[in-house]
């Protein structure tokens, strides 16, 4: 007899809210559909998430962990490099469930509410990036480096969306420029 694997519960509820999300439109997935997709009572969900924003949250952080999990950072590289290789491992990373953020992200279009509630937990998402990258985001300085790394990162989510290229030819290639613009313009400061 084989012993069933225990998948916490956090995790269970993220593989439901995917799940759906890649089955239909985002605005047709509420937290109820993820409980019972779950095999969860609704009161006990609830224990652990307030809504589906909270579970998008914790996929956030899911995303976090895995991206720094599967980047080496050996300090040989530029933190421009490193900074590279980290956003490009979390587009691997939202690649493998496509379908469901797509469905997500379009579902931002027509509630701009939880794009908005998303927002602080993306950038929080890009200041564990920043310093998984070794640069310092304390301070305001810390905080711009923050707000310019999420505006890459959702410029280039823009071309990650219409990019299903294998390689992630054109997500790679827009990432690229736009980090090489905002080094020119970071140095062009005259404090930093």
């Amino acid at each position: 007899m084989t012993k069933e694997k225990h998948i916490p519960i956090k995790d269970k509820m993220i593989a439901a809210m995917l799940k759906l999300a890649g089955e239909r439109a985002w605005e047709f997935v509420d937290f109820e559909d993820i409980a019972d997709e779950a095999s969860m009572a609704l009161q006990d969900a609830h224990e652990y998430f307030d809504d589906r924003s909270d579970i998008l949250a914790a996929y956030g952080r899911m995303l976090d962990r895995k991206m720094v999990e599967n980047v080496s950072v050996s300090g040989e590289e530029s933190c421009r490099e490193t900074i590279f290789d980290l956003i490009m491992e979390r587009f691997d990373i939202i690649n493998e469930d496509r379908a469901a953020i797509l469905s997500i992200l379009h579902g931002f279009q027509g509630d701009p509410k939880e794009a908005i509630l998303s927002f602080p937990h993306l950038g929080k998402s890009m200041s564990r990036t920043l310093d998984a990258a070794g640069i310092e985001t304390n301070g305001i300085f810390g905080a711009m480096k923050v707000a310019g790394l999420t505006g890459i990162y959702l410029y280039t989510l823009r071309t990650w969306k219409d990019d299903e290229s294998p390689d992630m030819g054109s997500t790679m290639a827009t990432l690229d420029k736009a980090l090489d613009k905002a080094e020119m313009l970071w140095n062009s400061l005259p404090i930093k």
